[in-house]
């Protein structure tokens, strides 16, 4: 069977294809049941410089329940949380760990702490979504964040100082099943749904293995047999990944991001013939006062007399109307997306402007692409 095997890698060397545009198995999908899994946990950090909970109930409350696991009595009364914090622990357990492996974690305030810098992680277990502890964490905390307070309430804070990590401060303590191992399939996942790339991807391992090794399920799954002997597993799929398929073009797609005025148009977008006019409508409105000097006019004996009184003001507002002139473009049949930027970037568009065009391109028909509004 090794022998097998080998022919099996150097005839893969020689049929795999080599085309620039090819991607490799591993970064088109993922094996069903191969993941990691999430991990969390709640736990205390302490030795802080007075920059933790203070009189925090759940953290006073931590503390106590902590310190009675230790063997002493005490009461949240006669304890101080200034230098200590209540904090969320979570990791990610990769996949195929085995007991006493390390990881790291990031650990995250859940109090009022101002900064957990300097601060070490009590021994904390993480759990998975079934609740099972599957790693314990503890460790020395190292934070990019800075935070400072002044005597008159001035701050300055960098980045995010309540929000640490511990390198290799997780300990793995169970492993999470797999039937890697046990199934007699291996199951491809792609990471972008198609019909198209599915059906390739078999043809690709059938191309090297053999026929009907691999069977498309859907448009996301591909099943491929796997070796019986399982001491074979690890090599079968280190040549399975490195199997180059040409995936499918995309489908046609003109994706807008309404917040940001972003437009990106797909390479596969085409318009049929169509007319489009574009212009725009400018009113100008300037207010403006018109102020002068009020006086008053005294009648005496000594004659008339007038005298400086509170300046008048009138306003003076001036309405203006500009409207440019309508340019008009239009795509012959089968206009490719450079012809179509161009000609829309000839007009002057803005991205406002763009998006009314494609909006109204689609409307009509005229656009051969799904819209897509995010």
């Amino acid at each position: 069977m090794r022998v097998f095997l080998r022919c099996v890698l150097a005839l893969a060397l020689c049929v795999a294809p080599t085309g620039v545009m090819a991607d490799r198995l591993k970064d088109m999908a993922s094996v069903a049941g191969v993941r990691s899994n999430p991990l969390v946990g709640y736990g205390l950090v302490v030795g802080l410089s007075g920059t933790g909970d203070g009189n925090s109930r759940l953290t006073l409350q931590s503390m106590q329940s902590l310190i009675s696991r230790l063997g002493l009595e005490t009461d949240t009364t006669d304890l101080n949380a200034k230098n200590a914090a209540a904090v969320m622990v979570t990791a990610e357990l990769s996949p195929f760990m085995k007991p006493g492996q390390q990881m790291d974690v990031t650990v995250s305030t859940a109090g009022q702490a101002k900064s957990l810098k300097g601060g070490t992680l009590l021994m904390t277990p993480l759990m998975g979504a079934d609740g099972e502890v599957y790693a314990i964490a503890q460790g020395n905390l190292v934070v990019g964040g800075l935070g400072v307070e002044g005597g008159d309430g001035s701050s300055l804070t960098v980045n995010i100082p309540t929000v640490g990590r511990v390198p290799g401060g997780g300990m793995v303590e169970r492993t999470v099943p797999t039937a890697f191992l046990d199934s007699e399939f291996m199951i491809l996942n792609l990471h972008r749904p198609d019909f198209s790339t599915a059906a390739a991807v078999a043809e690709a391992v059938n191309e090297i293995f053999g026929p009907e090794v691999a069977v498309p399920l859907d448009g996301t799954s591909v099943r491929v047999r796997a070796p019986s002997n399982p001491a074979q597993r690890v090599s079968f799929m280190g040549l399975l990944e490195s199997i180059e398929v040409d995936p499918a073009p995309p489908p046609a797609q003109v994706i807008v991001n309404a917040r940001t005025g972003t437009i990106v148009i797909g390479g596969n977008v085409r318009v049929t013939p169509a007319a489009v006019t574009h212009g725009s409508l400018t009113v100008r409105v300037n207010e403006d006062f018109n102020v002068d000097q009020g006086a008053t006019v005294v009648a005496g004996n000594d004659g008339v007399v007038v005298a400086p009184d509170d300046p008048v003001v009138t306003p003076d507002t001036q309405v203006t109307a500009f409207e440019e002139p309508a340019k008009a473009f239009v795509f012959d049949p089968g206009v490719s997306l450079s012809s179509l930027v161009d000609a829309i970037n000839a007009v002057g568009a803005t991205p406002s402007d763009l998006v009314a065009i494609l909006e109204a391109l689609h409307q009509t028909g005229a656009l051969r692409a799904e819209l897509i509004v995010i």
